[in-house]
């Protein structure tokens, strides 16, 4: 009998903004392997769905968190104690995502066998792991208790819940919380206060991150007048933190999936073998949420590139999809099996 691997990761937790920061009180996450796992040293950091740094690697198959965090612009100790769907995170933490191409071979979208597929660029000898194992399982948190869970695996990020975490309230825990905390910090009572007061925000909510995480049944679509147009790679972030990446075969299906909405699309295609490019589209936010209010069914983000690559429309099922900027760039590094020779 084979004995798997004890899964590894690292643990992160994030904010929207600076001016939401959370610092930790007492963390445990729980695994089923019974082993001990934690949450990083101090404060939140870097951004919605990505803190930006990493600490000592943790180990086991996470499946739920005891967390107690102190928020100052709600000046209040929040606790989390959360259980993930245990049969989810056995699965997540097994799962490798594909980031490359592998020559003359068809990837999978994930596997579970591990990296034993290597890529290689630029039709050199130089080898480059194709999958990526999950690297780290990120808290964030946003106003008035909100907690949302992701799995990383690098340019692929999912979603494993969104939880609620209660103020804490009962006198015996607050009172601890807030001793662990001024000593932490060292902080003097009467600093504390005049902190809670400078920060403190009454308008604070969680209703855009909510909204963030709102799904839709679409897809997007590539087209070009040219007839030699070839679409290889799309790498799509989305408002509610998750990220994907289509590689050419599975763009040719392009199925409809329950998906959040995009903020930044960036995508290779070429038409001749000196004529490779990529492209990115910024979303704009209001625009885009407000006409998927009037959703169908499902839907199609439509990317039409101009016969000479100079210009792209984007439209929503047909009709004109104003957007932030679009950019594109001549593409000479990236290599794809079924690039133009």
């Amino acid at each position: 009998m084979i004995k798997e691997k004890t899964p590894e990761w690292h643990a992160e937790m994030c904010h929207p903004n600076n001016d939401y920061m959370v610092d930790m009180v007492k963390d445990e996450i729980f695994t089923l392997e019974g082993i001990h796992a934690g949450m990083p040293y101090g404060s939140s950091s870097g951004k919605w769905g990505n803190s930006g740094k990493m600490w000592t690697e943790q180990h086991g198959t996470p499946i739920g968190a005891d967390l107690t965090y102190y928020a100052s612009y709600d000046n209040a100790f929040y606790r989390l104690k959360v259980d993930f769907p245990v049969e989810k995170m056995k699965d997540l933490v097994r799962r490798n995502y594909a980031f490359r191409e592998i020559k003359g071979k068809l990837v999978k979208e994930y596997i579970y066998e591990g990296d034993s597929d290597l890529i290689f660029i630029h039709d050199t000898d130089a080898p480059y792991k194709s999958y990526h194992c999950l690297l780290s399982i990120v808290f964030g948190f946003a106003p008035k208790g909100m907690v949302v869970v992701w799995a990383n695996y690098g340019l692929t990020v999912i979603e494993i819940g969104r939880y609620q975490a209660q103020v804490v309230t009962d006198p015996q825990e607050l009172k601890l919380a807030k001793e662990i905390h001024l000593r932490t910090w060292r902080f003097t009572p009467e600093y504390f206060d005049e902190l809670a007061a400078k920060k403190y925000n009454p308008n604070a909510n969680c209703q855009l991150w909510d909204m963030y995480r709102v799904r839709y049944q679409w897809k997007p679509v590539f087209t070009s007048e040219n007839a030699a147009f070839r679409i290889f790679e799309v790498n799509t972030e989305y408002y509610n933190a998750e990220k994907d990446q289509m590689l050419r075969h599975w763009l040719l299906e392009n199925k409809i999936r329950d998906r959040a909405l995009p903020r930044v699309m960036q995508f290779f295609w070429e038409t001749a073998k000196e004529e490779k490019f990529e492209g990115r589209i910024f979303f704009n936010r209001d625009e885009l949420f407000e006409r998927f209010k009037a959703a169908l069914t499902e839907n199609e983000i439509q990317i039409k590139i101009a016969e000479d690559n100079r210009s792209i429309v984007v439209l929503l099922n047909g009709q004109v999809l104003k957007v932030d900027s679009i950019r594109i760039y001549p593409n000479s590094d990236y290599v794809f099996n079924e690039s133009y020779r």
